[in-house]
């Protein structure tokens, strides 16, 4: 009996180990086999820290676009602070390979918020007991030779133009002498047209929202002189010269840290020259200029020049600088007040000399009325000694004329346009690209409202009286135009560096505040997964005039703008905007010969 009852314990053992063995086994097959060949299959890809970079886009979004298939791109428009963007090319905006049954996650995966390195700079908005929430701006702790050492060479920044005294006084030159009462008792001075890299970077010292926290900013500066950095070689230099502190200021860049937050696109700099003096078209030794805004890495950037290109995205125009750099608000105050109660004499005005070189120039034109008219008054710009360089008779001419004529130049631009609209003159226009595409951050889009337009050809073709167009424009309409761009005056000018105005925005506060609304709109749009992939470039000049969810379309200064094929003989081409450039610095060699 005791053995019968051993010998059934020990297979009932028997069997309950092998049943124990077998659920064993098969845990481990179902779990390493079954679930783990499933689990291999289903994967989605490896979700990185930080969004995937995307190849760089040239402009911030301006037209709403519907959004892509989802299965098309990988994480488009997003950027990782590890990788440079140029070596993702080969990567980023190429069709993903989709997964066998990857149907538990979609195929582009959109980073949450907080993954944006830029989150925490947004995030200072929300703070509302922080006055510069939102308005934080880094600036580069740049290596001296992209900046002062160059004001230490000054006599090498101008060919023909002794740059050391307007380099003084934080780069607003010499104070202007009233003896005639033309200015104003304070804040005058004989600025160079030029100087606004030194003005700008000097005004940045003062901005009341610095910090030395990068994430933090809503903006990144750059303080490159790079308007005085292409004027010590555009004479007599090659282009490796030309080119090399550019070079070197980009690559300088892509090593910081800041960079790789957005590739560079939450970077601006600054430029006292024309645009045309950093867009040269070929490695050809005697092309003008050199290339700074056409390297990959200074077009994610965003330049401020005197003039900009109607054809491209990366460069954005500011106000030549006037002589008026007021320290205080009471002064600005009394400078409006006074040439409000001003006695106009004169209907129009010119100063400026004729451009026989050039057949499609109006000045010839324009020349010929000023002097025919008893209500018209020049002010010729012949060589030698002339009253164009006297400060003091260009503005009281302007405070003595109810308009004042600007028509193109060497390029687009003049600064004449901003001393007569200091001096409570009314603008008339020639060319829409002299001030209307140019200053949109700081001009009224309804050009209207403080300025004349009367197109090139009414005046080269239809032969038209000055004197009758305007003596035709309602008293009441021109007191509210003069009232209007008396109001303008606060926004185009510099205040002097070493100070800071209270009430007033000037030219400097108006631009950085542009720089970084488009940021915070770029940087918005990256979030929201908005892309710009429709934006023709060619129609920059379009867009800036666009107010929100308008589309582009026909419009009636396409003539003006439209590109030109090579050689076609049309003025608006690159090739003749780089030939206007170099013509500018000729008449920069007349002016002071």
């Amino acid at each position: 009996m005791e053995k019968g009852t051993n010998k059934s314990q020990q297979s009932r053992v028997c069997v309950l180990g092998f049943l124990c063995l077998f659920f064993w086994g098969f845990l481990l097959y179902f779990h390493f086999v079954v679930i783990g060949g499933r689990s291999y299959s289903l994967s989605p890809d490896p979700i990185t820290p930080h969004p995937v970079p995307t190849r760089p886009r040239d402009t911030p979004l301006v037209i709403p676009q519907p959004e892509k298939n989802q299965t098309e791109l990988v994480s488009h428009s997003l950027y990782n602070a590890d990788t440079s963007t140029d070596s993702l090319d080969s990567v980023v905006d190429q069709p993903r390979k989709p997964v066998e049954n990857d149907r538990f996650e979609p195929k582009e995966r959109k980073p949450e918020k907080e993954e944006y390195l830029f989150m925490k700079a947004l995030r200072t908005v929300e703070n509302v007991s922080d006055p510069c929430g939102g308005r934080y701006v880094y600036v580069h702790d740049l290596p001296s030779r992209f900046n002062e050492d160059m004001l230490k060479q000054c006599r090498s920044l101008s060919k023909w133009t002794n740059m050391c005294k307007f380099t003084t006084n934080a780069g607003l030159g010499p104070p202007l002498e009233n003896d005639e009462g033309v200015f104003s008792d304070h804040g005058w001075y004989a600025t160079n047209q030029f100087a606004v890299d030194v003005i700008f970077s000097n005004r940045m010292k003062q901005y009341e929202c610095l910090t030395k926290d990068s994430s933090l900013a809503a903006a990144i500066f750059v303080p490159f002189y790079a308007g005085f950095d292409i004027a010590r070689y555009l004479w007599g230099y090659n282009i490796s010269m030309r080119d090399a502190a550019s070079i070197e200021l980009v690559e300088w860049l892509q090593k910081r840290p800041e960079w790789g937050i957005m590739g560079g696109k939450d970077h601006f700099l600054v430029a006292g020259r024309i645009t045309w003096d950093f867009r040269r078209l070929s490695e050809d030794e005697n092309d003008w200029g050199n290339k700074l805004l056409f390297l990959p890495a200074a077009k994610n950037m965003s330049m401020l020049v005197v003039e900009s290109s109607p054809w491209n995205a990366n460069d954005f125009a500011i106000p030549y600088p006037t002589y008026f750099h007021p320290s205080k608000d009471a002064e600005v105050f009394a400078w409006q007040d006074r040439m409000m109660g001003l006695d106009r004499k004169w209907l129009f005005c010119f100063a400026g000399a004729p451009r026989p070189d050039n057949p499609k120039s109006i000045r010839g034109q324009i020349i010929d009325q000023c002097k025919s008219s008893p209500v018209g008054k020049l002010l010729e710009c012949d060589l030698g000694e002339s009253k164009c360089h006297s400060p003091s008779s260009i503005m009281q001419m302007f405070q003595s004329s109810v308009f004042c004529l600007q028509p193109q130049g060497d390029s687009y631009t003049r600064r004449s346009a901003f001393d007569s609209m200091l001096a409570g003159c009314i603008p008339v226009f020639f060319h829409p690209g002299s001030a209307y595409t140019q200053y949109v951050w700081h001009l009224p889009k309804n050009y209207s409202k403080y300025s004349v337009f009367i197109p090139e050809d009414d005046l080269r073709k239809k032969n038209i009286s000055l004197e009758e167009r305007l003596s035709q424009i309602p008293q009441d309409q021109v007191k509210k135009m003069r009232e209007e761009v008396i109001n303008l005056i606060p926004g185009l000018i510099y205040a002097d560096p070493r100070s800071k105005l209270d009430s007033h925005k000037d030219a400097f506060d108006v631009s950085v505040q542009a720089i970084i609304n488009k940021v915070t709109r770029m940087r918005k749009d990256i979030i929201e997964g908005r892309t710009n992939d429709n934006f023709i470039e060619e129609l920059s000049w379009k867009y800036a005039l666009l107010d929100e969810g308008e589309y582009v379309g026909v419009h009636e200064w396409d003539p003006f703008f439209s590109k030109p094929k090579p050689n076609d003989g049309n003025s608006d081409s690159d090739g003749s905007a780089a030939k206007a450039a170099e013509n500018s610095w000729k008449n920069e060699q007349r002016d002071h010969s």
